[in-house]
């Protein structure tokens, strides 16, 4: 998978620029402040919808102006695909092949992407949103089964927290098991592939650390819980669980379990690395972590994903 060229006009500090890249590795050089990381941030954009910085899409629109766009023409397993992202002030639209797309479900795939930066630390050190976040846009890459499960999970779990709030209990009471049939019909796909991506990742994060630390340290990775059996019988105990759960719901006001809370354990040593990892094995893990998602994506495609890095070399101990 390869990025041929990339054309940014009005994005962040780029007025029109296009950019020619060689099969391999390229390298983007130049002073601070120049538009390095905004290189960077656009391909990432192209391959998920998302940019691993800004909170809104706006924030990509160069000062004074109405719209950004982004253009790519890349080279993937499916040959060749050109992507096109105009940003506006509460809108865009993206195009594949110069046909729009409506769903953003309908751009993951089409360029595999891993993008580390100092930033991805985060990972490690950072709380349980931060991992979940890591393990949503990079199963959303690679199942849009995931991606639709984990957006209609979100939307049926704001009615449920917003019935939650009702001051009819009885009809909070009577309404939660219609609504948590719902919720764990996706809510079990979404905690099965994140198992089975997590079996995936420990082992190959492990490896690629024991060579960045000589074999001095060990990195152990593994969900916080653990469900077992099937999608039908990961279903069922969720079901039990969020119903054990009701009076506790209703007293908080919002679902206090579930996917949307669990948690990603990162040991080095057999101790937690986020309480007791030093700066250094922290982004040494969380490098790991990164060169792990790459080798899954390459087993999964076929072929390795775009690899971005941003600024890497100035904040890793290597």
């Amino acid at each position: 998978m390869r990025i041929r060229t990339l054309t940014l006009q009005n994005f962040r500090n780029y007025e029109d620029e296009t950019f020619t890249f060689d099969e391999g590795i390229n390298v983007l050089y130049g002073r601070n402040a120049q538009g390095k990381t905004n290189c960077a941030e656009a391909v990432f954009y192209l391959c998920t919808g998302t940019s691993p910085r800004a909170r809104k899409d706006r924030q990509m629109i160069r000062a004074g102006q109405e719209s950004a766009r982004i253009a790519a023409l890349a080279d993937t397993r499916f040959g060749s695909v050109r992507i096109e992202a105009d940003i506006f002030e509460n809108r865009r639209e993206i195009r594949i092949n110069g046909s729009r797309i409506a769903r953003n479900a309908d751009l993951l795939g089409n360029i595999d992407g891993v993008f580390f930066s100092p930033g991805e630390l985060r990972i490690v050190q950072d709380g349980p949103e931060e991992r979940r976040r890591f393990l949503n846009v990079s199963l959303s890459q690679m199942s849009r089964s995931y991606y639709t499960a984990l957006i209609r999970y979100n939307k049926i779990l704001e009615q449920r927290n917003a019935l939650l709030k009702n001051r009819d209990l009885s009809l909070v009471f009577e309404t939660l098991p219609v609504w948590d049939v719902q919720l764990c019909r996706y809510a079990a796909e979404i905690v099965r592939r994140r198992g089975e991506y997590i079996a995936m990742l420990s082992p190959l994060a492990a490896e690629r650390h024991a060579r960045l630390t000589d074999g001095a340290e060990q990195l152990e990775i593994f969900p916080e819980r653990q469900y077992a059996g099937e999608e039908a019988e990961i279903e069922q105990a969720l079901l039990r669980e969020f119903s054990e759960h009701y009076e506790r719901d209703v007293r908080l006001g919002f679902t206090a379990s579930g996917p949307h809370r669990d948690d990603l354990k990162i040991l080095i040593g057999g101790k937690e690395a986020r309480v007791y990892g030093s700066q250094g094995q922290m982004r040494t893990a969380a490098l790991a972590v990164k060169l792990a998602e790459v080798e899954i994506f390459r087993r999964l495609a076929g072929e390795p994903p775009v690899l971005i890095l941003d600024d890497v070399m100035s904040e890793l101990d290597l």
